[in-house]
């Protein structure tokens, strides 16, 4: 081996690295916002579980019963609601995961001796919060139903538990919604961050430099044939993951559909624009995986986002997955409408608009 020849091929590559600043940067970055990515969203341990309360009885002992839920680290109280039906809104909403229903006469059957029943209803749509909530609320519940009055009698009470929108805590009706949705982010994303860099990298900007056409026209003009192809990937996904894996649609197929096709947009515009800030396929390539592994982490597909840091939880919110992944959740596993779900379509939309006017407006016809 001749080291001269050696050298000069090192020192021609370290010269290579050194004129793409921006990959350089890319790689530097990624391990330090990998591990505080990773350190703070991956966690399995949940508190602060939001939890409504409906209070028939308004009796000192349901008073005790709801302070001991909030004094615990596990519920958070977001609101004592009228009556049952707000509890059910409040649930379908995704306001709340758990509910807790304390009946007319609750206190007076306890003073009798008599075995008063409670309610805590949880919203099963993630089973890592459902569990948490339903093994604290037991022990939560059996720590105060167990007290001993001076003459040595034991007061009794219980509390029954209901599991809403996945009974049986199948991981598969959690996993599949949001891997429809993971799926079809990916595929968008990586198909729209090389179309106007495989342009430039092949010399044809320059034809579509000259030619009349605008900004918003070029955009928009590159973004149609992958909406149709992500709208045809979606149907698939959708289709296959419903069916194989057995879990059924209990809402509306056509919203399902329609919202689908308006996160695909929403997707598409992060590709686009990952396109107008990078100069090459390489770098296209890492900035998309930068911008794709976060939202696996930070949107709610794997680990509950109720756990989070609030800056880390704030951080999510700025993902159109993080919407759409509420809405898949809703519409097929509770069945609930536009009514309950009109948030998360006005946050992926907002989203979704800003990336798509961000990358027009840093796209400029000049060969800079």
């Amino acid at each position: 081996m001749n080291l001269s020849r050696f050298g000069m091929v090192i020192w021609k590559e370290f010269k290579h690295i050194y004129r793409d600043p921006v990959s350089l940067r890319l790689v530097i970055l990624m391990p330090l916002l990998f591990t505080l990515l990773f350190g703070y969203a991956i966690t399995t341990d949940v508190e602060h579980i939001g939890l409504a309360v409906y209070d028939g009885d308004q009796s000192y002992e349901s008073r005790e019963l709801i302070r001991k839920f909030v004094a615990s680290d596990y519920f958070s109280l977001e609101q004592m609601a009228g009556d049952s039906l707000q509890l059910e809104a409040l649930l379908d909403a995704g306001e709340v995961k758990a509910a807790l229903v304390i009946p007319e006469g609750y206190g007076k059957k306890l003073k009798r001796g008599e075995v008063p029943e409670s309610l805590l209803i949880i919203d099963g749509t993630d089973p890592t919060i459902a569990r948490t909530a339903l093994q604290s609320g037991n022990l939560i519940a059996n720590v105060y139903n167990m007290r001993t009055l001076s003459d040595g009698v034991f007061q009794v009470a219980e509390m029954k538990t209901r599991v809403w929108y996945n009974p049986n805590l199948e991981s598969a009706k959690f996993i599949i919604p949001g891997l429809i949705g993971l799926i079809m982010q990916n595929i968008t994303v990586m198909l729209t961050a090389f179309a106007l860099v495989r342009e430039k990298e092949k010399g044809t900007i320059e034809q579509l430099i000259v030619t009349p056409l605008r900004p918003v026209e070029l955009i928009l003009g590159k973004l149609v044939p992958y909406i149709m192809i992500g709208s045809i990937d979606f149907l698939i996904a959708l289709f296959f993951g419903t069916w194989y894996f057995h879990v059924p649609i209990n809402g509306s197929i056509f919203l399902l559909l329609g919202l689908g096709f308006l996160f695909v947009i929403s997707a598409l515009a992060i590709g686009m624009l990952i396109s107008t800030v990078t100069k090459n396929q390489l770098q296209s390539m890492q900035l998309a995986f930068i911008t794709i592994l976060p939202t696996v982490l930070l949107s709610g597909f794997m680990f509950p986002r109720d756990g989070m840091p609030l800056a880390v939880y704030w951080l999510g919110n700025l993902f159109p997955m993080t919407y759409f992944l509420e809405i898949l959740r809703g519409i097929i596993l509770k069945g609930i409408g536009l009514e309950y779900l009109w948030k998360e379509v006005a946050g992926m939309t907002a989203i979704g608009a800003l990336l798509l006017a961000a990358a027009i407006k840093k796209f400029h016809k000049s060969l800079d």
